[in-house]
C-alpha cells in the first residue's frame, strides 16, 4: 500500500486552493508523524479549513487542533470551518515545533508542517518522506536534513 499525496480536486496540487500534504496509510501509528502538510502561509485560520477538509476520511469530525505557538500567527480560540461546531484551537509551546495534532472524536493525527517558505524542491521530498509507511525519522531529520 502506498500513500498519496492527496489528489482530487479539492486537494489537488498546484492552484491556490490546493491542500498540499500526505498522509502515511491508516495502520498502527509509526514514527513521529502521520504525515505531513506544507501551507501556504502562516495565518492558521485560513489554512486550515482545506486541511481539516483533507482529513475527514481519517479523522472524521475534527473537534480540536493544537499546535506550537512560536509557528503561526496569532489566532483566536476556535476558527470556524463550516460545520455546526467551530473547531477549538490551542497554542502550546511546549508542542513539538514544526508539528500540528488534529484530534477527531476517536482519532488523532500528528503532521508534520513545513514552513511555507520552503522550496517545492525541499518541501516535495519532506512531503514524501514524511509519508512513506514505516518512516521513523525526528521531525528534525525530515524538514532539516533534506537540504
Amino acid at each position: 500500500m502506498t500513500s498519496g499525496l492527496l489528489t482530487n480536486p479539492l486537494h489537488s496540487v498546484g492552484s491556490s486552493t490546493d491542500v498540499r500534504m500526505r498522509l502515511k496509510p491508516a495502520t498502527p501509528r509509526s514514527g513521529h508523524v502521520d504525515g505531513s502538510w506544507w501551507p501556504r502561509s502562516r495565518d492558521l485560520a485560513a489554512e486550515l479549513p482545506a486541511l481539516l477538509a483533507a482529513v475527514t476520511d481519517r479523522l472524521g469530525t475534527t473537534e480540536r487542533v493544537s499546535y506550537h505557538l512560536g509557528d503561526w500567527d496569532p489566532v483566536g480560540r476556535s476558527v470556524d470551518v463550516g460545520g455546526p461546531f467551530a473547531v477549538r484551537l490551542s497554542g502550546f509551546r511546549s508542542q513539538a515545533p514544526d508539528t500540528i495534532d488534529v484530534l477527531g472524536p476517536q482519532k488523532r493525527i500528528t503532521l508534520l508542517v513545513i514552513p511555507p517558505e520552503t522550496s517545492r524542491r525541499t518541501a516535495d521530498d519532506a512531503l514524501a518522506a514524511a509519508a512513506e509507511p514505516g518512516n521513523t525519522d525526528t521531525v528534525d531529520a525530515l524538514l532539516r536534513d533534506r537540504h
